[in-house]
């Protein structure tokens, strides 16, 4: 497979070894390259780019907002920043970033974030995602689901998970024989979509479980383990539906 790119840096000498670092990997192919977001924007419209290397510091449009606009485009590329501030990481992952390079960086950790956007490529034109039905919990129907960590599409096994807990714009995901949580940026809101209704159930506003990994139960709580997870007054009757098939 071959990814598309344009690069994007308003100071030519890092527009410069990017493009270098593009037309040496054998799976890439620059189509362009710009001094300005604006340009750069125009291009994306006019024809199919799968990866923009996008430098955030720029007059005008930054490349924060040139991905914001991204989100209008039908073919959304996927974006890796190239920056010389590690301040903007947390906006970077908001705005669905592949990867986020930090200048100067080398071929070896080039070729890496690269490598993630065939990986992403790759996975999306595979048979079983093309030809699955787009609705909300299309992914449900897998044993898996993907959550976005740290830069990387991490596959999770839903067998694992023991359950979900929001914290403020991202999520935790306890897993079966983890001591740490995997921290993702998403909402509970979002997970809940992609999860299969009939294994996992949201009992308060702050969590998601498996309902295989419950260890008791009563009508105002949940163990899973020895984690003692309250019902939430909302969910208290769709909860106490399901305590009442249990006899």
């Amino acid at each position: 497979m071959i990814l598309n790119c344009i690069a994007v840096d308003d100071e030519p000498l890092a527009l410069g070894l990017v493009s270098k670092f593009i037309e040496q990997t054998p799976f890439l192919r620059l189509k362009a390259k710009f001094h300005s977001a604006a340009e750069a924007l125009k291009a994306i419209h006019d024809q199919k780019i799968d990866v923009v290397f996008l430098d955030i510091q720029m007059p005008d449009l930054n490349g924060i907002e040139l991905a914001r606009l991204l989100d209008s485009v039908p073919s959304r590329p996927r974006v890796i920043f190239t920056t010389a501030y590690n301040h903007f990481a947390i906006e970077g992952f908001r705005v669905d970033a592949l990867d986020y390079l930090l200048k100067p960086f080398s071929y070896e950790e080039f070729l890496r974030a690269a490598q993630k956007a065939l990986n992403y490529a790759e996975l999306l034109n595979r048979p079983s995602a093309t030809n699955a039905p787009e609705t909300p919990r299309a992914e449900a129907e897998s044993d898996y689901i993907f959550l976005k960590v740290e830069y990387q599409l991490v596959r999770v096994a839903l067998n694992d998970i023991l359950y979900i807990e929001s914290l403020k714009d991202y999520v935790k995901v306890w897993l079966e024989g983890k001591e740490k949580a995997l921290l993702s940026l998403t909402s509970l809101k979002a997970l809940e979509e992609k999860l299969p209704p009939n294994r996992f159930m949201r009992i308060h506003r702050s969590f998601i479980i498996s309902l295989d990994k419950i260890t008791s139960i009563n009508k105002t709580a949940v163990h899973i383990g020895k984690t003692l997870i309250t019902v939430g007054d909302q969910y208290k009757d769709a909860f106490g539906e399901f305590v009442g098939k249990w006899g």
